[in-house]
């Protein structure tokens, strides 16, 4: 059995190679990444660094915009299961470059389905976004209703699933979306709330606090979201199938600050008005993965935020 991560220099597809290698250490993974320049590429190679202690997994530096090399590794490997979380990222930034995410979000993504579709793959499984719903006030949200995506980077993760319904109902490829909510944790992007205030903490930086902190966020702790990967790849995939990813139990951002300032410094914060390729709240329904995968219980947030905190301490250095 040989495994493909794509994105395994991101958050969450180098979280579920760390967590997949420890349980399985028989099993073969693949990983790549193109390692763009989005965010520190530092960050991105320590992540690749920390994989590749491990015997069963081999990385390869690949753009899954490219067709002729993507296609080359799937004749050499005949993947059985493809987790793609590759993906042009960030909401602000789709406005200002929205040709990165056509060729990463939509063009990349139809090179891997259809690759894997030519060679059979089992199991294709592919991140998409609580963006795809955009702005709602029918709370929480449910994977049955009507998507309205509010930025660019949500409208090519709509698209992502639309590709895929359409694999199925044609070729009856089977795969499934995960529409993750803010996920956080050890390890996290930068450019996310998260990890932007502890920065400004403990590496002295500015810290901007969109729509005056009145946000409030499904945050998803990510090591539930490594089990549930975990989980899934043990089902069987019947069709096309959607699920969300989230704790469903959201909070407002003041709220964490003032839960992290109980045992770190404060700082200024910055207040600015709402931007307007946010959505003012993220809250979904979990109950259908849950069902699915008799999955008993999330991480409370408090204590995610405390795990997430005390990491950072101790790996300051990797954001300076």
């Amino acid at each position: 059995m040989t495994i493909l991560i794509t994105g395994a220099g991101g958050f969450i597809g180098n979280n579920f190679c760390q967590k997949l290698s420890n349980k399985e250490p028989k099993t073969k993974i693949i990983c790549i990444d193109n390692i763009n320049n989005y965010y520190s590429t530092k960050i991105k190679k320590l992540r690749i660094k920390r994989i590749l202690k491990y015997k069963n997994v081999k990385f390869f530096k690949i753009d899954i915009t490219d067709q002729i090399v993507l296609e080359n590794l799937f004749k050499t490997y005949k993947f059985t299961e493809v987790y793609n979380f590759a993906a042009q990222a960030g909401v602000r930034y789709s406005e200002k470059n929205p040709n990165a995410y056509t060729r990463s979000n939509v063009e990349g993504f139809i090179n891997l389905i259809s690759l894997c579709k030519k060679i059979k793959t089992k199991k294709f499984f592919y991140a998409s976004s609580s963006s795809v719903y955009g702005d709602c006030n029918n709370f929480p949200l449910k994977e049955n209703q009507n998507l309205n995506p509010k930025n660019f980077y949500g409208m090519t993760k709509k698209l992502n699933e639309e590709i895929a319904k359409n694999y199925y109902e044609n070729y009856k490829f089977k795969s499934v979306g995960l529409r993750f909510f803010t996920v956080f944790g050890e390890w996290g992007r930068p450019d996310m709330f998260m990890i932007k205030y502890l920065d400004a903490i403990y590496n002295k930086k500015k810290f901007y606090l969109n729509n005056f902190g009145k946000h409030i966020r499904d945050f998803t702790y990510i090591e539930d979201v490594t089990n549930i990967l975990v989980k899934l790849r043990n089902k069987k995939i019947n069709n096309y199938d959607i699920y969300n990813i989230c704790s469903n139990k959201p909070i407002g951002l003041i709220k964490i600050i003032k839960y992290l300032e109980k045992f770190s410094p404060k700082i200024k914060i910055n207040k600015r008005k709402f931007q307007k390729s946010d959505v003012y709240k993220t809250h979904g329904d979990n109950k259908r993965i849950v069902k699915f995968l008799k999955f008993k219980k999330f991480t409370n947030i408090y204590d995610a935020l405390k795990k997430t905190h005390d990491w950072f301490l101790r790996n300051k250095k990797i954001y300076k």
